[in-house]
């Protein structure tokens, strides 16, 4: 979900969804993608923002609502940052700041498979729960890290960004709920997060 926050994506929608509903209740919070499909089978939550879709026959449907790509965040002190393009090989053996999620960490393997796919294997010295937290180390200068474009514009001291598009990782969000609910909300729910989409 936060990677929908992040980009405006969520609050857009909501916007959009409480223009349509004003009488609307929405509980927001934050899981897993894991837990998320649980939580729908369940019947506990409606709906749910994951970072891949449900698996085809279980009972789950899904949308795409988010595809974007990741840049470097690099130390305003490294000299890199005062490159105009960043290549891969500048990239091997520098220390390195990942994301990793609990209890199920897919985010670390899938930028090590990336990062070997365009030719250099990152020295991954740190570590942080969420993007927000992994930018304040690399403020602090500790290493380098990527995370999703719309983080740019977030305030962190001491951070240069840089476009990486020979990296082919992207962030992914997807709206998910159950196949059989057709209640109106639900599909207003899909329609403000694709509106929200289109104007991004």
């Amino acid at each position: 979900m936060e990677a929908a926050l992040y980009a405006n994506v969520l609050s857009t929608a909501l916007r959009r969804l409480r223009a349509q509903r004003p009488s609307v209740s929405l509980s927001v919070q934050a899981m897993g993608t894991a837990l998320q499909f649980e939580q729908l089978h369940l019947g506990t939550i409606d709906a749910g923002l994951v970072y891949r879709p449900p698996s085809a026959d279980g009972g789950l449907s899904s949308v795409p609502v988010l595809r974007e790509p990741l840049v470097l965040a690099i130390p305003r002190a490294d000299p890199l940052a005062r490159c105009r393009t960043v290549t891969p090989a500048q990239l091997h053996g520098r220390p390195w700041i990942s994301v990793v999620r609990q209890p199920v960490d897919t985010l670390r393997p899938a930028l090590l498979a990336a990062c070997q796919r365009a030719g250099f294997t990152p020295d991954i010295l740190y570590e942080a729960s969420d993007p927000l937290s992994s930018l304040h180390l690399v403020s602090a200068g500790l290493g380098c890290a990527v995370v999703q474009a719309s983080l740019g514009s977030k305030a962190v001291a001491d951070v240069v960004f840089k476009k990486i598009p020979w990296l082919d990782l992207y962030v992914n969000v997807h709206l998910a709920w159950r196949s059989d609910d057709q209640r109106p909300l639900v599909q207003q729910m899909r329609a403000a997060l694709e509106g929200a989409q289109a104007r991004g």
